[in-house]
């Protein structure tokens, strides 16, 4: 994995580009129960590895939630924007969760530059990401983010 370091200037140049794919993550039972209490959600699929062994899935899974959220670090791998006053998330425009992860099952993330525009005092990237399984067949996320960046 090498992280794409360009200058505030530079983004407009950036459209179509790929950032290729992070390092990949271990999803653990932890991060799963910790997630679980910051949502209020205890579903067993998630929390009771016991229970979910017997499951539709064979084991507890992350949430899709937990798994999106995910795409926080795995972003700031793939790009830095250097001379910004400010960055931010700004939102998603699709997202959707093809494939549950399995507790143990390592994640990495792809992503692409899909639009830049320029918006008052900065510019607007829309990126397309997936977030994959190791060994997976399919994505266990993909979505359409927007981040921006203010000079």
């Amino acid at each position: 994995m090498a992280t794409t370091t360009v200058s505030f200037d530079e983004l407009t140049a950036l459209e179509g580009r790929e950032l290729g794919y992070t390092d990949y993550r271990e999803v653990t039972q932890q991060q799963i129960n910790t997630f679980a209490d910051a949502t209020d959600d205890h579903q067993w699929i998630h929390t009771d590895p016991v229970r979910a062994a017997d499951g539709p899935f064979g084991a507890p899974i992350a949430h899709g939630f937990l798994t999106l959220s995910l795409a926080i670090p795995f972003w700031t791998e793939l790009l830095d924007v250097t001379g910004v006053a400010t960055k931010v998330n700004y939102g998603l425009d699709k997202v959707r969760f093809p494939a549950p992860v399995k507790v143990g099952s390592r994640i990495r993330m792809s992503a692409t530059i899909a639009t830049v525009t320029e918006i008052p005092g900065g510019v607007q990237i829309g990126v397309d990401q997936a977030i994959e399984i190791e060994g997976g067949t399919k994505p266990a996320v993909v979505a359409h983010g927007l981040y921006r960046f203010y000079a």
